[in-house]
C-alpha cells in the first residue's frame, strides 16, 4: 500500500457521495433540499444553545461569537448531516406523498374544448 492510497480513497469516496447527492436531487427535487436546509437549521440551532447556555454573553461580539461557533461546530457535521438526508429523504417523500390526497376516481375530468359550443 503506498502513501497515496488513502488519499485516493477518500477521493473516490468523496465522488461516490457527489453522485448519490446529485442522484437525490434529480429524483426528489424540493423534497431533498427542504430535508437539507431543516436538518441544517436544527443542528444550527441546536449548537447555539448548547454553547450559549455554557456562555454569558453581555454584547454583541459575544452573540457573534456563539453563532460563528455554532456554524463552526454545524460545519464540523456536514458529513453527518448529508448523510442524514441521504437516508431521510426518501422516507420524507413517501410520508409526503401518502399524506397528499388522491383525486377523487369518479370526478369527470375536463375533455378538451371543440370551440363549437
Amino acid at each position: 500500500m503506498t502513501p497515496l492510497e488513502p488519499r485516493a480513497q477518500v477521493l473516490s469516496s468523496r465522488a461516490v457521495t457527489r453522485d448519490k447527492l446529485k442522484a437525490l436531487l434529480e429524483e426528489y427535487g424540493r423534497v431533498a433540499i427542504w430535508t437539507y436546509l431543516v436538518i441544517w437549521l436544527s443542528v444550527l440551532a441546536g449548537f447555539a444553545i448548547a454553547i450559549s447556555s455554557g456562555v454569558k454573553v453581555s454584547s454583541t461580539s459575544g452573540g457573534a461569537g456563539v453563532l460563528l461557533s455554532a456554524w463552526l461546530a454545524t460545519k464540523l457535521t456536514q458529513p453527518l448531516r448529508i448523510a442524514g438526508t441521504l437516508a431521510a429523504t426518501p422516507v420524507i417523500a413517501t410520508l409526503l406523498k401518502k399524506r397528499r390526497k388522491p383525486a377523487p376516481s369518479g370526478a369527470a375530468e375536463p375533455g378538451p374544448t371543440t370551440g363549437a359550443d
